[in-house]
């Protein structure tokens, strides 16, 4: 159902606001029958003289993208993102309990797992991995996110990552602001000319490697050899499939090891870099202390705690797979994170509502991964920028009635 508003092009205070169910033709009976059509501006006005008129229909969700591999923190991410928006994202309630939807006040995230063709067994039959397009449904993934975009309510399918099986799909409502996360939101061109802002999240292999054996030696009790043939049979496929959509995201969050240890490992200090492409519409890069210089600070003083081996900053402007992008990087981590708004105030174009919102967001999650580092810090900013980009296009949206009269 889109709710759409009439707008005559003689005077803005002759409206209507109407429901109409989406299909090609659609009309409805009030004291003047109207008969609307999708493909133009101007519609047939039975029994009287024909005017033009506009139509402003507010089904319009704007549709942000997530990628990354497994275990590289959309998690995390999403809940930081929903988090921004206001309300826990919760799964339907009184639907699958192993759904992997999550649903907020504002946000509806869609795990693309749930496009999957094959299930746990077919792509062992087949000798493919989850991550090969052939075990995935493009065509269905496509038409579902665009009929979503256009206000249009979906029977998604659903990936039980328990039993490995494709489930009975679950019916799926268009939000305000749609997120797909998972493996391949931008591997298909039409789905990715579908999205309004692109995240990636590029976790190194030797981060990825020491994160995989913390999580899964320590709390799956899996062997070291166990781990490194799972991350070996995964490559290939990773990096034919995945990784090459880093190129078309709108920012990209790099986790990489510090360089403050020489020689470093263990993945628990954390190099992170928030790289931001110039020139998208809606998104202005964020900028430490001077836009488009560049810039190394070390903060660490009297207005921030460091113990060993401390915090780096740097910024500046760089080039990203043919791309003009700003580059900010965070190397260390903060020992108390109610010191971050040192650093917040040094930060310009965060699109926060208010003076501290980036460490009050990072204090109410602290417990989340990542909340003292770089990527909890980065997280938050992409979740304060996407919230600006709705709301500049809702903005411009809800402006262009208004431009089509003065036309």
């Amino acid at each position: 159902m889109a709710v759409c508003t009439v707008y005559t092009t003689q005077s803005l205070h002759s409206t209507s606001s109407i429901s109409t169910p989406s299909k090609t033709h659609l009309g409805f009976n009030q004291k003047k029958q109207i008969l609307f059509y999708n493909s133009g501006k101007r519609v047939a006005n039975r029994g009287i003289t024909t005017v033009p008129w506009v139509i402003r229909c507010s089904g319009d969700t704007v549709v942000i993208g997530l990628a990354a591999d497994s275990g590289c923190g959309k998690s995390t991410f999403m809940r930081r993102l929903t988090s921004v928006f206001g309300g826990a994202a919760e799964p339907p309630k009184g639907g699958n309990p192993d759904s992997n939807t999550l649903i907020s006040d504002t946000t509806t995230v869609i795990c693309l797992d749930d496009y999957h063709s094959l299930d746990r067994t077919g792509r062992k039959e087949k000798g493919v991995t989850a991550l090969d397009p052939r075990a995935n449904d493009f065509d269905l993934m496509y038409e579902q996110v665009k009929a979503l975009k256009e206000g249009k309510a979906v029977d998604k399918p659903i990936y039980n990552h328990v039993t490995g099986l494709l489930d009975p799909p679950e019916l799926t409502k268009p939000p305000k602001i749609l997120v797909i996360e998972g493996l391949h939101p931008m591997f298909d061109q039409r789905v990715r000319d579908l999205l309004d802002f692109s995240i990636y999240l590029d976790i190194s292999n030797e981060v990825k490697f020491a994160w995989k054996i913390q999580r899964d030696m320590a709390e799956r009790g899996h062997s070291l050899e166990s781990i490194k043939a799972s991350i070996e049979a995964r490559k290939p496929d990773f990096e034919a499939y995945i990784d090459p959509q880093k190129q078309y995201a709108d920012a990209v969050i790099e986790v990489l090891p510090t360089r403050l240890i020489p020689g470093d490992n263990e993945g628990k200090i954390l190099r992170v870099k928030l790289i931001m492409k110039e020139g998208v519409k809606y998104f202005s890069p964020v900028y430490l202390f001077d836009e488009g210089s560049t810039i190394s600070w070390i903060p660490c003083g009297r207005k921030l705690t460091c113990s060993y081996p401390g915090i780096k900053f740097t910024y500046g402007p760089e080039t990203y797979f043919g791309h003009e992008v700003s580059v900010l990087e965070m190397d260390g981590q903060f020992d108390r994170l109610d010191e971050l708004i040192y650093v917040e105030s040094h930060l310009s174009n965060l699109s926060s509502k208010f003076y501290g919102e980036v460490t009050q967001q990072m204090l109410k999650h602290s417990e989340f991964p990542g909340s003292n580092n770089g990527t909890g810090l980065f997280q938050t900013i992409v979740g304060l920028k996407i919230r600006d980009l709705y709301e500049q296009i809702t903005a411009s949206k809800a402006a262009a009635p208004l431009e089509a009269t003065k036309a």
